[in-house]
C-alpha cells in the first residue's frame, strides 16, 4: 500500500468547503455571493446531484469559474457522490462534469474504494473517503492499495437532528495523521465555534452547508468570518 497521498490542494492551507444541497437556482445565487478566495471549495451535495445528475455538477463548475473570473484561480468543485459501488464509473461521470474531487463512502467494499481511488488518480481528481458511521477509519485505510487525498470525518444531518449526544469524531484526526500524511475534512458542524474546534484539532478542511443553504445578503460576510477563523 502507498503510505502517501497526493492532492491538488495545498496541505499547508486550510480550506472552507461550501456544500450546495438545494436547487440549482439557489446554488447559483450562493456562488455569486461568495468571496473570491483560493481557500473556498464548492461542493455539489448529494441531494443536488440526485436531483440534477452530472448536469448539476457541470453548472456549478461553470458558475464558480465565472465567479473567480480573471483572478487566475481555478474552480475546485467536490462531487459528493457517496459512491458505494461502481467506483471507476462514478468517478468518470464526475470528471466529465468538471469536478476536481469526488467522494466515496468508507462503508463501501474495499474493492470499490480501490477502484474509486484508482479512477480518481487516472482522471486527475482528488479522492475523498467519507467515514460517516465508520467505527474505525484507520482499519479501512490500512486495507487500501493507495491512500485517498482526503479523509472526511462526518456527523450526518439526521444524526445531528435526532441524536443530540452525537459528536463529530475530532479525536480521529490525530489518530489518522499520526499514521498517515493526509488531509482531513470535517463535516457536520455549521457554527463558527465548531469550525474553531475542528481547526484546533488540526483539520485541514471544514465543510458547512446549513449556514449557506439559502443565499442571503449576509452570505459573503458569514463566509469571510469562517475564513478568518481558519487561518
Amino acid at each position: 500500500m502507498s503510505h502517501t497521498s497526493t492532492t491538488h490542494l495545498n496541505p499547508k492551507k486550510r480550506y472552507l468547503q461550501i456544500a450546495l444541497n438545494s436547487t440549482l437556482e439557489e446554488a447559483e445565487h450562493i456562488i455569486r455571493d461568495l468571496p473570491v478566495s483560493d481557500r473556498i471549495l464548492v461542493e455539489a451535495g448529494t441531494p443536488l446531484i440526485k436531483r440534477y445528475g452530472a448536469y448539476g455538477i457541470k453548472k456549478i463548475h461553470g458558475w464558480y469559474a465565472e465567479r473567480l473570473g480573471t483572478s487566475g484561480m481555478l474552480p475546485y468543485v467536490v462531487a459528493d457522490l457517496k459512491t458505494m459501488d461502481r467506483g471507476e464509473t462514478e468517478v468518470d461521470i464526475a470528471a466529465r462534469a468538471g469536478a476536481s474531487a469526488a467522494v466515496a463512502l468508507g462503508h463501501a467494499p474495499i474493492e470499490t474504494l480501490n477502484a474509486f481511488i484508482e479512477g480518481c488518480n487516472i482522471h486527475g481528481l482528488d479522492a475523498m473517503i467519507d467515514m460517516m458511521n465508520v467505527e474505525y477509519p484507520l482499519a479501512v485505510l490500512r486495507e487500501l492499495k493507495t491512500l485517498p487525498a482526503v479523509v472526511i470525518l462526518h456527523r450526518g444531518v439526521d444524526e445531528e437532528q435526532f441524536n443530540k449526544e452525537k459528536q463529530i469524531p475530532l479525536y480521529e484526526i490525530r489518530r489518522i495523521k499520526g499514521a498517515y500524511d493526509m488531509m482531513i475534512a470535517i463535516a457536520g458542524g455549521d457554527t463558527i465555534r465548531e469550525a474553531q474546534r475542528a481547526i484546533f484539532n488540526d483539520a485541514d478542511i471544514v465543510a458547512i452547508w446549513k449556514s449557506v443553504f439559502q443565499s442571503s445578503a449576509d452570505t459573503a460576510q458569514m463566509v469571510e468570518e469562517f475564513l478568518k477563523e481558519m487561518k
